[in-house]
């Protein structure tokens, strides 16, 4: 575009306007800068994720990190078409995946085929990657739960059947955890099933809810790292190691990086009126839960790589890891242009 400047000159009194087309007739004008690039928010996850990974498995020696969803950054084009991105993978210990083949249009409902043919090959590649695949889906209707186990084993995943879209209960079928074992499970390549129970209230108390789960026989316990307000003790998570049968499990922490939640510690009441730059609206869909700037600093200094950091907390309770929620933020701001 050319620049159009007008100039005002004073002669015999009056005012003479000019306007003279900047460029046209200039042989030394300088060309407009290039456009900025858009922001990279598949990347910008990446190195969170990767930051992330780092400092918390310097804290603590075989920490595991574990991301759900946003399987695309495990390639480095974000397309099934870019090699696998090796230092994203060398940075977690799995992939957890929800609704692979119930549950994404509704609970108990068949997930479409055209969402399963999308993410399927990214967990091939990962497992092929030698990554462990953790795949929740949402079903109660017993051949539909059977149907989402055999289907999961045929590829190879760990799977999980949620009998509750608000992962507030422990299921009734099957009555024993899918391939139940009593071995003791001290790495993921030993988990042959899990238990993903975040919502304690059906529980009771702190203790209820230890005792229900210390009467599983799941491999792998993934669960919030608060009990209500209060965290969880390294004697909690001790007691929540030891399986019904006697054998070991690994617990590993629920944690979202995508979504700020209005009911955690770090929350401020006056954000609402008066957010800070990271903080974005509430997801619609989640009362509670606000989207977030997640490359922003202020934002990742809440999350890990302080003493007052939510992963610090996890890691001062003794969780065997930490289960990365809201991986695919990254769809969120793509789409809204940002």
């Amino acid at each position: 575009m050319k620049k159009i400047k007008k100039i005002q000159y004073f002669r015999g009194g009056k005012i003479l306007s000019f306007v003279f087309l900047l460029g046209l007739f200039s042989c030394s004008d300088e060309p407009e800068p290039p456009a900025q690039p858009a922001r990279d928010y598949k990347k910008a996850m990446r190195s969170f994720v990767e930051d992330l990974s780092v400092w918390a498995k310097t804290q603590q020696s075989g920490f595991l990190v574990i991301p759900q969803n946003g399987v695309q950054l495990t390639t480095t084009t974000g397309t099934i078409k870019g090699g696998p991105d090796l230092t994203y993978l060398g940075a977690i210990d799995a992939v957890a995946q929800e609704d692979l083949y119930y549950g994404y249009d509704d609970f108990d409902v068949k997930s479409p085929l055209s969402f399963q043919s999308e993410i399927g090959p990214f967990l091939d590649q990962a497992h092929y990657n030698e990554k462990v695949v953790l795949v929740t889906n949402y079903c109660s209707t017993p051949h539909y739960v059977d149907d989402a186990y055999q289907r999961c084993d045929g590829k190879g995943y760990v799977s999980f059947a949620a009998s509750s879209r608000n992962l507030n209960e422990i299921p009734s079928y099957p009555d024993v955890p899918w391939h139940v074992n009593d071995a003791e499970v001290t790495s993921l390549d030993s988990v042959k099933n899990f238990l993903y129970l975040l919502d304690h209230e059906s529980f009771g108390t702190k203790q209820q809810f230890i005792n229900a789960v210390a009467a599983t026989d799941y491999d792998l316990l993934i669960t919030d790292a608060f009990y209500g307000e209060n965290a969880f003790t390294p004697a909690d998570v001790e007691a929540m190691r030891v399986k019904a049968n006697g054998g070991k499990r690994l617990v590993v922490a629920y944690m979202s990086i995508g979504e700020a939640e209005d009911y955690r510690y770090y929350w401020k009441d006056d954000w609402v009126k008066d957010p800070p730059s990271w903080l974005e609206d509430e997801n619609p869909e989640w009362e509670g839960n606000y989207k977030v700037k997640y490359w922003e600093q202020a934002w990742q200094d809440i999350i890990f790589g302080n003493d007052n950091s939510y992963l610090q907390k996890i890691l001062d309770a003794g969780f065997d890891g930490v289960y990365l929620d809201i991986i695919d933020a990254f769809e969120f701001f793509e789409e809204q242009g940002e």
